[in-house]
């Protein structure tokens, strides 16, 4: 098995469900956001307020690009965003790794982020669970066309990790 990317939309599970299945299958467990962080030794949130999404997304690029490069497997968990830019979808699904789409519905995406909301730069400005909702549709309507590329879909709805890490595992070459 080689490295296997995570992809869906903010708040779906992509580093709690990448932590297990790193653990069950003994890789490494890295988080883009995170070695964008590392990179740039920023947060994302600063990332964006000093430089805009535009530098944010041509250093995730830049970051992604040697992860898919890099011959070592591991799961990576990916940015919301990330396979919605520049060809990036098309560059992991055009290497040997493989990639996983975690689907969750807007209710249940609603109801993990309204809470959290002040955390997550995209949705910060959101002030009510209907706007929420209404963001969150529209970035699912405009993402899913990346996402539905992925290798492996998985609902995550109403799943316990065990039950989705096992889905997981029978999909995986």
């Amino acid at each position: 098995m080689n490295t296997v990317f995570l992809l869906g939309y903010m708040g779906c599970g992509k580093t709690i469900l990448g932590k297990a299945l790193a653990s069950q299958v003994n890789y490494p467990f890295l988080d883009l956001d995170k070695k964008i962080e590392e990179y740039e030794n920023k947060s994302i949130r600063k990332i964006f307020e000093l430089k805009g999404e535009l530098y944010f997304r041509q250093i995730e690029r830049k970051v992604l690009l040697e992860l898919i490069n890099s011959s070592i497997p591991k799961i990576i968990s990916l940015g919301g965003g990330a396979p919605c830019y520049f060809t990036n979808m098309n560059d992991i699904v055009n290497s040997s790794h493989q990639s996983i789409y975690f689907h969750a519905s807007v209710d249940n995406l609603v109801n993990k982020l309204y809470n959290n909301s002040q955390t997550r730069p995209l949705i910060s400005h959101v002030k009510n669970k209907i706007d929420l909702k209404e963001f969150i549709s529209k970035h699912l309507f405009e993402r899913s066309l990346f996402y539905e590329k992925a290798s492996i879909k998985i609902s995550v709805d109403n799943k316990s990790i065990p039950e989705i890490i096992g889905e997981i595992l029978l999909s995986l070459d």
